[in-house]
């Protein structure tokens, strides 16, 4: 691919997904985009009707996962991984990744209603080698050809660098993951987010029966970090696809895990005890392991990555029901309001 075909690709998908965002943050505070459905349950014998919510946050989430293999797969297909690999990592997602979002949070947190995205990308950074270690075994009996380490450990590090900051959006549909109130910020920042603010509308959003802040000007943390990785994933983006494998996997991890535990510091939601939480010790950790990922791992012999043939794996049936797959697995398991119910 033409290095000036490389900068057109990296500034129109940026220039998309930045406006999107925007017009994501204008609209999601408000009390309309929390509850996509209501699907009946049981009837009373008034006649009303007792339902389940399906949750914007759960459809928000589930798009923003498929953008993530999405690109995954595109990457990944750009260096010469062939389906059956990119099924086998899927997989390792959706029954080992996914799952953590929850139980991470249950055992940090105490509650058995919330997510975390911060100990599922813990969990992902302590598998993965070992995934693609075992899959390449499989690959080499059956003589396959082996996924390259190195490349296609940085393509699941720039996916998740977009998946985080377009999932934000969830976020802000739900009112969880929020900010300090305005008015508890000092200096500079209170005049920065005095003009720059979420104000979150609706008592069943989580930031008003939580913390009782709905109505409150608050800062945007959802807002900045979504603007934030998608800017570092652009980058990373650039550097993948000129062959710079080490420094993509090295910049997306280190920088969206170094803002993570910046980021705790502006937040207001629960995050777990202590001054330094657990949270920010995953992040540091994370950011150490990945950094040890792209110093010490081997660089396997693999021609400059070819994102064409990244598009024209994904486009055949296969690639494009897995993801269909993936997003409905994600809309199942997180869409569904676990704290609110319809009558």
């Amino acid at each position: 691919m033409q290095t000036y075909a490389i900068e057109w690709f990296v500034a129109i998908f940026g220039v998309s997904l930045l406006g999107l965002l925007s017009w994501a943050f204008r609209i999601l505070p408000n009390e309309r985009w929390q509850f996509v459905a209501t699907v009946p349950l049981r009837k009373h014998g008034d006649g009303s009707w007792i339902g389940t919510n399906l949750t914007y946050y759960g459809l928000l989430s589930a798009i923003s996962q498929v953008a993530a293999f999405a690109i995954m797969m595109v990457l990944t297909g750009a260096v010469g991984v062939g389906f059956g690999a990119m099924t086998a990592l899927v997989a390792v997602f959706l029954i080992v990744v996914l799952p953590s979002a929850r139980w991470v949070a249950c055992l940090v947190e105490g509650k058995q209603h919330t997510f975390t995205i911060c100990g599922a990308m813990f969990v992902a950074v302590a598998v993965l080698p070992a995934a693609i270690a075992a899959a390449n075994l499989l690959l080499r009996a059956v003589g396959a050809a082996e996924m390259p380490m190195l490349p296609v450990l940085a393509a699941i590090a720039i996916a998740y660098t977009f998946g985080e900051g377009l999932g934000r959006s969830a976020c802000i549909s739900f009112g969880c993951c929020y900010g300090k109130p305005v008015h508890d910020m000092n200096g500079f920042g209170r005049r920065v987010f005095k003009r720059l603010h979420f104000v979150f509308e609706g008592n069943t959003k989580k930031i008003a029966y939580a913390d009782q802040l709905a109505g409150v000007p608050v800062v945007p943390i959802q807002a900045l970090t979504a603007i934030l990785h998608v800017v570092l994933g652009l980058v990373c983006l650039w550097l993948y696809l000129h062959g710079w494998f080490r420094l993509a996997l090295a910049s997306a991890m280190v920088g969206t895990q170094l803002w993570r535990v910046y980021s705790e510091t502006l937040r207001a939601d629960f995050r777990g005890f202590g001054q330094i939480t657990v949270y920010q010790k995953m992040a540091l950790s994370s950011a150490a392991i990945a950094l040890i990922y792209a110093m010490g791992l081997t660089r396997s012999p693999v021609a400059a990555p070819d994102l064409m043939a990244g598009f024209n794996l994904m486009w055949s049936p296969w690639p494009l029901l897995l993801l269909q797959a993936v997003g409905l697995a994600s809309f199942v398991y997180s869409g569904r309001s676990e704290v609110t119910s319809a009558r």
